[in-house]
């Protein structure tokens, strides 16, 4: 059964997101997921490896952090309504 997940980005990313979505004529949310999705599918499995991955991206722990106290406070959009 499919899971809601929200996910903040930053506002260069929400504008490419739009761009593209725009340019393929499909909703945000609907680009979001699919790019998340392909993005998972291409991991290595390989925790080690993943946790490599999210260490090189620059502000990441920041952002995560960020995202987790703006959800505690209910500070967060679902991906649906983008």
């Amino acid at each position: 059964m499919p899971r809601t997940v929200s996910v903040t980005l930053d506002d260069e990313r929400v504008a490419k997101l739009a761009r593209l979505a725009e340019r393929m004529d499909v909703e945000e949310g609907t680009l979001a997921s699919v790019l998340l999705a392909v993005a998972i599918d291409q991991l290595d499995v390989d925790e080690r490896g993943i946790a490599d991955l999210l260490d090189a991206i620059p502000g990441a722990h920041g952002r995560a952090r960020l995202g987790i106290e703006q959800a505690r406070r209910s500070e967060t959009t679902p991906l649906h309504q983008l």
